[in-house]
């Protein structure tokens, strides 16, 4: 029976190790300094509403979002990232094992023989007659060993902080890929659909250059047009014909981005997107939130905090290695000479004691580890302010630019209505008679030009949007928690 002292130091020893001391610095989010409003955000910019969750909804196509839909289940990027996740989150278990006792379980039996000329160097110490010349003996040995090092200053549970913190920032990473996945794919959809209508529009005026064409050779033969008009058209219509192939290209390349982004060959989605659509009108108001609420939104900025918490944990665990260390040792079972007595209460072998371990020199090895993890988490620290630096100019970028297409398109939107009242009248006036043909060539050419500008700030001003609710750090709700990065507590943590 152990004694009152032993029984009372086994007991503190345990109290110790569930819930004593953590050497390190515990981990405080650090506090940010964050503008209170967006420079560039417009008079008409909603900073109360949240973005919808699913953003790229905003567009109002069906077949974009299918295609996103599709994307975020198959695409390989963000299979790679689930796979983080998992490997980061089984790293995190790994750890966790360490709080546990380690037991092992052995059996064996062998049979050997001793030397005669040597007697004590033989494969069985115990027992036997080791002056009575060769012999074989058999041994029979069975049983388990334990050994449990206790955690009483904190590096393994500095550990498993380090590795939940880890994990969640694989889990944040995983999220940044899909937000930049989603804004790809809503960006190519939209550059395919603007290269289609330059596709329609060039081949819509080649066919009106071919009507005029016909028209001013009649002329010609009437009388009423000279070769130099005709060689005009000519010219006009070859130069319409010449930019179709690269529209051509455009959309083949797009539609290759698709299929690859949704984890497929390049020609899987030919027939499903091949057939051309008009580009939708962009919202007139779109909500942008707070600075602040940047913190919450972007994956990376979450994933960046995350990483100066698994820095400031390894701290910890660094600086544990300057403690001793607690274990108990334990093993028991059963050992014979004879398998008929094996499992005869004499045949029964334990040992139980603690022991401790003390580093008492390393020529300053972990005094210097612990000054690199201090280093790594000062660096840490400037990587995430840093980080959300970055992410204010890039919504302060994605707002001008998306400002300035607004007002670029509203001026083209004008510029088309007045190039085809000027074409209309043009156009009439060679009908009656009251100029020639290279009037109604050159309105003609501005009023197309005019138009395929249109299609191209439409896309544009499409594209930036996407680019502002990426820089935003996509859709969320403002009632909701944060990403789903939940990791259960180790058991004894503090």
């Amino acid at each position: 029976m152990t004694s009152p002292f032993t029984r009372t130091l086994l007991l503190s020893i345990l109290a110790s190790c569930i819930g004593g001391c953590m050497v390190g610095p515990d981990y405080q989010r650090p506090s940010v300094s964050m503008p209170a409003n967006w420079s560039e955000a417009a008079s008409n910019d909603d900073t109360t509403s949240a973005v919808p969750l699913e953003w790229w909804k905003l567009y109002g196509d069906v077949q974009l979002d299918a295609l996103v839909q599709r994307a975020l289940s198959t695409n390989l990027d963000l299979q790679h990232a689930d796979y983080r996740i998992r490997e980061a989150r089984a790293m995190l278990r790994e750890n966790r094992s360490a709080l546990w006792p380690a037991v092992n379980a052995s059996a064996s039996a062998e049979r050997g023989q001793q030397s005669a000329n040597a007697p004590g160097v033989s494969p069985f110490i115990q027992g036997g007659d080791l002056g009575s010349g060769a012999s074989l003996q058999n041994l029979f040995q069975a049983g388990f060993d334990a050994s449990w090092e206790l955690d009483l200053f904190g590096g393994t549970r500095r550990s498993i902080e380090a590795a939940r913190a880890n994990a969640q920032s694989a889990a944040f990473e995983r999220n940044a890929v899909a937000l930049s996945l989603t804004a790809e794919v809503a960006r190519t959809y939209v550059d395919l659909r603007n290269s289609q209508a330059q596709l329609a529009l060039s081949m819509q005026s080649a066919a009106n250059q071919r009507d005029a064409l016909s028209l001013v050779r009649s002329r010609y033969l009437g009388g009423l047009a000279t070769d130099v008009e005709v060689d005009a058209a000519e010219a006009q219509l070859h130069s319409s014909e010449a930019t179709l192939p690269a529209w051509e290209t455009l959309s083949k390349q797009a539609i290759h981005r698709l299929g690859v982004l949704t984890g497929q060959p390049p020609e899987a989605l030919i027939g499903e997107l091949a057939a051309s659509r008009p580009l939708n009108d962009t919202p007139p108001a779109i909500a942008v939130g707070l600075p602040s609420d940047l913190l919450r939104r972007r994956p990376d900025l979450q994933r960046a905090e995350r990483q100066l918490a698994a820095a400031t944990a390894r701290i910890g665990v660094a600086t544990a290695e300057l403690y001793p260390r607690f274990s108990f040792d334990a093993s028991g079972g059963l050992a014979s000479f004879s398998a008929s007595s094996f499992f005869d209460p004499h045949s029964i072998i334990w040992s139980i004691g603690p022991s401790l371990t003390w580093p008492v020199f390393r020529g300053g090895q972990i005094k210097a580890t612990i000054e690199v993890r201090d280093i790594q988490a000062q660096q840490a620290l400037l990587a995430y302010r840093q980080a959300i630096l970055t992410a204010l100019e890039d919504v302060e970028n994605a707002l001008a630019a998306y400002h300035d297409e607004q007002r670029h398109h509203d001026a083209l939107a004008a510029t088309v209505t007045s190039s085809r009242q000027v074409f209309e009248r043009t156009r009439a006036q060679y009908q009656g008679g009251l100029i020639d043909f290279r009037g109604v060539l050159d309105q003609q050419q501005r009023l197309l030009q005019a138009e395929g500008d249109l299609e191209r700030s439409t896309a544009a001003e499409w594209s930036k949007l996407f680019a502002l609710y990426k820089a935003l750090g996509g859709g969320w709700d403002k009632s909701a928690p944060h990403a789903d990065t939940t990791v259960s507590s180790a058991p004894g943590h503090g």
